[in-house]
């Protein structure tokens, strides 16, 4: 999800919910505690030089159980933050902790904000032996008759 996307979410809710990948809920008396450009400048292990920029949300349970984050004050949040960070229309990724500080991807079902589970990848198969991953086919697939020849690709 990127900043736009969040934004004209948050102009239509009258209430901010996160669900975890797990389907529970980020207690409702969270607060967002930065909105931030996080910039990543690494080398793969192929030996690529790589800049990655993303938008980041940090969320955080406190014991103030009196006072809710209401969509009109995340949303001038993030709108004081583009404005002072610079940070055109970037991808959100969100912290939460629980045992340990996650990052998540950040999506909406129309009622919810959804932290998606990330993962890593590598970034440079082609330069570091990892084979690509071949297409399993099920016998009930190959057609009638067909003949499964070596390199016919049935199997």
């Amino acid at each position: 999800m990127k900043l736009s996307q969040i934004k004209t979410a948050l102009q239509e809710l009258k209430t901010i919910s996160f669900q975890l990948p797990d389907g529970s809920l980020v207690p409702n008396h969270f607060h967002v505690t930065e909105v931030g450009k996080v910039t990543k400048n690494f080398i793969d292990c192929g030996g690529t030089v790589r800049y990655e920029k993303v938008a980041n949300f940090q969320l955080w349970n406190a014991d103030d159980y009196d006072h809710r984050l209401h969509p009109e004050k995340l949303l001038d949040i993030i709108q004081l933050s583009e404005k002072i960070l610079h940070m055109g229309d970037l991808e959100i990724e969100v912290e939460y902790q629980a045992e340990t500080i996650g990052k998540f991807g950040l999506d909406f079902d129309g009622t919810s904000f959804l932290l998606t589970s990330k993962q890593t990848d590598c970034l440079a198969k082609d330069n570091c032996g990892i084979p690509e991953e071949k297409t399993k086919l099920q016998f009930a697939d190959i057609p009638a008759g067909s003949s499964c020849e070596p390199g016919s690709g049935c199997c």
